[in-house]
């Protein structure tokens, strides 16, 4: 069981590494604003999160409940020490991706921000300030009376 769960916890330790690369590049590319990239990118991240998600959900199983640092203290000095170092490892992996994850949300909604500005911006230069806007006939129309009127003409 030890082994199964060192293993296990290696490759989570691992796997956050790469978490954390992926995120950093993530993060480039995005100050590049290359999207297509970005896309690709977060398949990649996407589908090691849910294979982390399958490793750490093995682990629960595996100690029906048991914390791994309880587990741990079950253990000879050596093996203990072996899964305390790796845990410890697997934690400050976790907060280093969740950190560089932060800037990535961060970034990409000042994006986001910044493109509904500009949109906004260019969008009311281009619309008419008033209602006036051509006809078919090639000339102005003028927008009709806002009240409405049922007689109109001279008396």
């Amino acid at each position: 069981m030890y082994q199964l769960i060192y293993e296990s916890l290696f490759r989570q330790d691992k796997a956050l590494t790469l978490l954390a690369h992926l995120l950093a590049e993530e993060y480039h590319i995005l100050l590049d604003r290359d999207t297509a990239t970005v896309a690709q990118l977060e398949f990649s991240i996407q589908e090691l999160v849910r294979q982390l998600a399958v490793e750490k959900t093995f682990i629960i199983d595996l100690l029906k409940g048991c914390r791994v640092m309880d587990y741990a203290d079950s253990l000879s000095q050596e093996e203990g020490q072996a899964l305390r170092g790796l845990f410890a490892s697997i934690d400050n992996n976790e907060q280093q991706a969740s950190r560089q994850a932060s800037r990535n949300a961060q970034l990409s909604l000042a994006l986001l921000d910044q493109s509904s500005r500009n949109l906004h911006a260019i969008t009311s230069q281009v619309t008419p300030a008033t209602g006036e806007i051509y006809c078919r006939r090639g000339d102005m129309c003028r927008a009709g009376h806002p009240e409405a009127a049922i007689l109109s003409g001279r008396l």
